[in-house]
């Protein structure tokens, strides 16, 4: 499945729905990893899709959003 160095390295996996209304789509992040980040209201996140199917979510630090 996972190699072992990327396995060590996972703190949760969890699923989530996809919430679509009109143009909208949403989801829920799953409460352990929003613990997980600190995130708090009006936080951003960055999404980033690779071309095999894999996506990241990061929390974007407040400073960067000021560049």
């Amino acid at each position: 499945m996972m190699g072992d160095q990327i396995s060590d390295e996972i703190v949760c996996i969890e699923e989530t729905s996809i919430t679509v209304r009109s143009y909208r789509h949403r989801t829920t992040v799953p409460s352990k990893v929003f613990k997980f980040l600190d995130l708090k209201q009006g936080d951003t996140l960055r999404w980033i899709a690779l071309k095999d199917g894999t996506v990241y979510i990061r929390k974007v630090p407040a400073q960067d959003l000021a560049d």
